[in-house]
């Protein structure tokens, strides 16, 4: 159990940085320093009670950082590198939400030395459906086939993509144009995002599903050998992934990242009335019978502390301050890289932080 309170650095005061915040004050054992590069994204974070800070170079990055017992990152993918690179030096436990594979393959490197925990891919996907997908995996005498899919969605749309932002933008496009790791007739290998193209009704409400990077995260290290075949797909509403698949090759936006973050954010509208579906099924031999067994949920947001979360906000800051928990608790390991699904389901769900899954729940279908 922790035993004092905890001063750690929260690196972002996006969304999900605010909604780590929130979850984190709320519990009372650990100090909490906010810094961006902003200064107006921090005035809510400040309204909070909590500490805040400016952050503009490396330097400024440094001091946030040092001293500090764990670092939570939620700045873009793409500085994932340099803040796990200055937290191992600073001998500070550092926690991320990126999807980007080259990214956590570069802090599995890092890792190596470390005297403290490297630990990527804290979030929703990768993160909790990797904790899901491999508690899965373990009823099994021999697992043949695990099959992942998740999808933040509106609650709401009527626009032709069928979609509203609900978290980065930069991210969603990265999962989108990245190749996919998978496992293959017992083979890792990595697969075409937006290919893999499915559709199937869960609880009553179609959807479409399709191959998108990261959401496997270590996974397909961790089955490679105990699996015929282990794969990630997001989960849309139909007519989703033809418009993305016209924009990427057709219009070959994928060539042209930064204009297509433009259009998508000039043109589809935010929402935080959204829902985020989880579906796991895994099938193989138990007892020498050949059986499949599943797991679902739909999650929406919630208020805590009066501050409204969305869904997405809430199961992403849920996976990442668990995953902080744990490591403060002893419960997982204190040094090196550590994967998601090193952290069991039965002591994600029990964990305080981790509780906030079950309690949101859903039962209603979105319109």
């Amino acid at each position: 159990m922790a035993t004092s309170v905890k001063p750690i650095t929260i690196l972002g005061a996006g969304r999900i940085g605010f909604a780590m915040a929130v979850l984190l004050r709320q519990v009372g054992d650990y100090d909490i320093l906010v810094a961006d590069q902003d200064s107006n994204r921090l005035k809510p974070l400040a309204a909070l009670g909590v500490d805040v800070m400016v952050v503009n170079d490396k330097a400024s990055l440094a001091r946030a950082v040092s001293g500090r017992y764990a670092t939570l990152n939620a700045l873009p993918f793409h500085r994932a590198i340099t803040v796990a690179g200055i937290c191992a030096r600073a001998h500070v436990h550092y926690f991320d939400l990126t999807e980007d594979v080259e990214s956590t393959h570069a802090i599995r490197g890092l890792a190596e030395d470390a005297t403290s925990v490297l630990m990527p891919q804290c979030g929703l996907a990768p993160g909790f459906i990797g904790i899901v997908g491999h508690d899965l995996a373990r009823r099994f005498d021999r697992l043949l086939d695990l099959h992942l899919r998740v999808g933040a969605l509106p609650r709401y749309c009527l626009n032709s993509l069928r979609y509203n932002l609900t978290w980065s933008t930069e991210g969603l496009i990265n999962e989108y144009c990245n190749p996919c790791d998978a496992i293959v007739d017992g083979e890792p290998t990595q697969v075409m995002a937006l290919e893999g193209y499915e559709t199937f009704a869960l609880d009553g409400v179609e959807y479409e599903a399709f191959n998108t990077s990261g959401g496997l995260g270590t996974l397909a290290q961790t089955l490679r050998g105990k699996a015929r075949n282990v794969d990630y797909k997001s989960l849309r509403y139909p007519g989703h992934c033809a418009v993305m698949k016209l924009l990427l090759n057709d219009l070959r936006l994928r060539e042209r990242r930064d204009l297509l973050k433009d259009i998508l954010e000039a043109a589809i509208p935010a929402t935080a009335q959204d829902v985020v579906v989880v579906f796991a099924s895994a099938s193989g031999y138990s007892n020498q019978r050949l059986v499949e067994e599943s797991y679902f949920a739909r999650m929406l947001g919630t208020e805590i502390d009066g501050n409204s979360l969305s869904a997405i906000q809430l199961t992403t800051a849920t996976g990442i301050c668990t995953a902080l928990d744990l490591v403060a608790r002893g419960v997982l390991p204190q040094t090196g890289f550590v994967g998601q699904e090193q952290i069991a389901l039965d002591e994600f769900l029990k964990n305080r932080f981790g509780r906030a899954c079950i309690e949101n729940f859903a039962e209603e279908r979105p319109a």
